[in-house]
């Protein structure tokens, strides 16, 4: 029986464009925490599970703005390296 010797792969770094993207959706997420949408309320609250998973919900949000918008942080980014 042969064993190979595992040899890690030349990891790939990610694009600077993939980064402020991240980036841009992290920073929209704590945003959208403190001044987006509040919980529900009335009779067609979601109640606990609202509660429970609305960060959920927040960071779909963050995800779309930060597709939509370009806050300039991929520029940022590659102005530093």
């Amino acid at each position: 029986m042969q064993i190979e010797p595992i040899i890690p792969t030349a990891a790939q770094k990610p694009s600077s464009v993939a980064v402020a993207n991240q980036l841009e959706q992290a920073f929209l997420e704590e945003m959208l925490k403190y001044c987006g949408p509040g919980p529900s309320e009335g009779a067609f609250s979601g109640g606990a599970g609202e509660e429970q998973f609305s960060s959920f919900l927040t960071r779909e949000h963050a995800g779309l703005l930060a597709e939509r918008l370009d806050l300039g942080f991929a520029a940022m980014l590659e102005g530093r390296a």
